[in-house]
C-alpha cells in the first residue's frame, strides 16, 4: 500500500497540476539569523483557497466514479479541507456537503458556503463531526473525502513534497493534524532523497501521533483547546500512523504563545499571513525545538486561512507581552494636572496612549488620591526605564503591569 502511494503522488501531479498553483518557497534572512540556519518558507498558504488541502481533494475526487460525483461528496473538517473540497467540487460540477464543528471559525465557515457548498455545524472536535457525516452518507449515499485517511489524499498532498525536493533541503518541518499532509510529503521527499529529514509539529493540546510514535502503537487523545484549531486531532488513522512510523525521522510539540510568536514574526518581517496551525512549523523552529544549524531547512507554511478577530488578538496579547504596549499603574493626588503630568512623560518617550482608566474607589486608593491605568504603545523598550525615573523623581508611585 505505502509503495503505491508513493508512485501515486507523481500521477497525482500530472493529473491535479491544471486545477492548483505550485507555490513559491521564499528565503528568509531573518529567521536564518536567529536559527543559524539556511530557512526556506514553503508558502502553501498562497494555494486556492489559502490552504494545501485542494491537493488531495482534487486528486480525490477526479478518482472517484462517474456515479459516485453524480450523487455528489461530503467532507467533515474545521475549514480548510471543507473550503478545498468544496471548491473542488465546484470546479468539477459535482455537489458537496461539508460537516464543520460548531467551533469552526467563522471565516473558514462562510468561505465553505462560498465555494457552493452545503454547510452543518456539528459537535465540538471532528471526531463529533463524523458521526454525523457517517448519518448523511447512509441517508444519501454520498462517497465521502477523508481529510487524511485516505491514499487518493495523501498522494494529492505528497504532491506539495515533489515541489520542496527540487529545493533539495537538509530538514522539512511539516505541522501535523491527522497526519495526511505529513505522511504524503514525507513519501514523495524520500522517494527523491532517503537522507532529507523529515520533522512532524503537533500542538501541546493534541499530541496524538506524537504520542503514538513515541509509545510505537497508535492512540487516541482527547484535544484541549488551542488556537490552531487545524490540527486539532483526537484519532489519527492506522495509515497515517504506519507512514509516519516509517518516514517521519521526529515529532516534536509546541503550544500557542510560540505559534502566536511565529505568526507575529511572519506578519511582521516576512509580510506574510499564516494561520495558527500552518505557523506551527515555523513556531518549532523559533522556539529551538527543531535543531538546524548550519543546515537547509523548510519550514512548511500549511494555510493562511486565519480567522481576523483572532488575528486581531493575537497581534495585541504579543505587542503586550514583548512589551511594544504596555499597562502602567500609577497613583497620584487626585487634583487637575496629574494626569497632564503623566502623559507628558509618556510623550517626551514616544509613547502612544491607547486607553486611560480612572479608580478612586478600590480599597488600596486613599482619599483624594486616584489610580490611573494608562495603556501606551513604546518605541523602545529602553524608554520604559526613564518614564519610571521621572515618574518617581515627581514622588508618583508607577508599576508596569504584566
Amino acid at each position: 500500500m505505502i509503495k503505491q502511494i508513493q508512485d501515486n503522488i507523481y500521477k497525482a501531479r500530472e493529473l491535479i497540476s491544471p486545477y492548483i498553483h505550485e507555490t513559491p518557497v521564499d528565503f528568509s534572512s531573518t529567521f536564518s539569523r536567529t536559527t543559524q540556519a539556511q530557512v526556506y518558507l514553503k508558502l502553501e498558504n498562497l494555494q486556492k483557497t489559502g490552504s494545501f488541502k485542494v491537493r488531495g481533494a482534487f486528486n480525490k475526487i477526479l478518482n472517484i466514479k462517474e456515479e459516485e460525483k453524480k450523487r455528489g461528496v461530503i467532507a467533515v473538517s474545521a475549514g480548510n479541507h471543507a473550503q478545498g473540497v468544496a471548491y473542488a467540487a465546484m470546479s468539477l460540477g459535482i455537489k458537496s456537503v461539508i460537516v464543520m464543528p460548531e467551533t469552526a471559525p467563522i471565516s473558514k465557515y462562510r468561505a465553505t458556503q462560498g465555494y457552493g457548498a452545503e454547510v452543518i455545524l456539528y459537535g465540538k472536535f471532528i471526531h463529533e463531526s463524523m458521526k454525523k457525516a457517517e448519518e448523511l452518507i447512509r441517508e444519501r449515499n454520498l462517497t465521502l473525502v477523508h481529510p487524511y485517511d485516505d491514499p487518493l489524499i495523501i498522494a494529492g498532498q505528497g504532491t506539495a513534497g515533489l515541489e520542496m525536493a527540487k529545493e533539495k533541503p537538509d530538514v522539512v518541518v511539516v505541522p501535523i493534524g491527522g497526519g495526511g499532509l505529513i505522511s504524503g510529503i514525507a513519501l514523495a521527499l524520500k522517494s527523491v532523497n532517503p537522507n532529507i529529514k523529515v520533522i512532524g509539529v503537533q500542538s501541546f493540546a493534541s499530541p496524538s501521533l506524537k504520542i503514538s510514535k513515541d509509545m510505537g502503537r497508535l492512540t487516541d487523545i482527547e484535544p484541549s483547546y488551542s488556537i490552531a484549531d487545524g490540527i486539532l486531532v483526537k484519532s489519527p488513522s492506522s495509515l497515517t500512523f504506519e507512514i509516519i512510523s516509517e518516514y517521519v525521522d521526529d515529532i516534536v510539540l509546541v503550544d500557542d504563545e510560540e505559534i502566536a510568536w511565529a505568526m507575529m514574526m511572519l506578519m511582521e518581517r516576512n509580510k506574510t499571513v499564516v494561520e495558527p496551525a500552518g505557523a506551527a512549523s515555523l513556531a518549532a523552529l523559533l522556539s529551538g525545538k527543531v535543531q538546524a544549524r548550519g543546515k537547509k531547512v523548510m519550514a512548511f507554511l500549511s494555510g493562511g486561512n486565519v480567522d481576523m478577530s483572532l488575528l486581531a488578538r493575537i497581534i495585541d496579547k504579543t505587542l503586550y507581552k514583548t512589551k511594544r504596549i504596555v499597562k502602567a499603574r500609577v497613583i497620584v493626588p487626585d487634583k487637575p494636572g496629574y494626569l497632564n503630568k503623566v502623559l507628558s512623560y509618556i510623550a517626551q518617550i514616544r509613547g502612544n496612549i491607547i486607553d486611560v482608566v480612572h479608580d478612586r474607589v478600590s480599597s488600596d486608593v486613599l482619599p483624594g488620591y486616584t489610580k490611573i491605568y494608562v495603556m501606551f504603545e513604546v518605541a523602545e523598550q529602553e524608554a520604559l526605564g526613564r518614564f519610571i525615573v521621572a515618574l518617581q523623581n515627581e514622588n508618583i508611585e508607577v508599576k508596569l503591569i504584566d
